[in-house]
């Protein structure tokens, strides 16, 4: 089984997906292909996607039964004591000059109208 998802992808890229995998909707393909062709079909959507997103889920024989591929996306699969989680990037602290992030500190608005009676 394997589950392919696409975001800003050519319309070429989503007729090509429907050769072999139904779209239950738009960007969503879903269907029960073999190891080999599951391989060639990610590289193949690695070469059509071009600026866009694609992540692809599929069967296999680990704790949890299923494995993460994703290509131009924000969120990286994160081997956690052999589980594998979706690690999401922090929106919420802006980037400072070297690229770390940095936490915002003090009071926050809704805090300061609360506090001097303000609303």
């Amino acid at each position: 089984m394997a589950v392919i998802v696409v975001a800003a992808c050519p319309t070429g890229l989503r007729g090509h997906l429907t050769r072999w995998l139904l779209e239950i909707s738009p960007g969503v393909f879903v269907g029960k292909i073999p190891a080999r062709g599951r391989d060639l079909m990610w590289e193949r959507v690695i070469d059509m996607v071009r600026s866009g997103r694609a992540i692809m889920v599929y069967s296999a024989n680990n704790d949890q039964g299923l494995a993460f591929t994703v290509h131009e996306h924000d969120w990286i699969p994160t081997d956690v004591d052999g589980i594998t989680l979706m690690l999401r990037p922090d929106r919420s602290m802006p980037d400072t000059d070297d690229g770390a992030r940095s936490r915002k500190t003090g009071w926050s608005n809704a805090s300061k109208r609360r506090r001097f009676g303000r609303r």
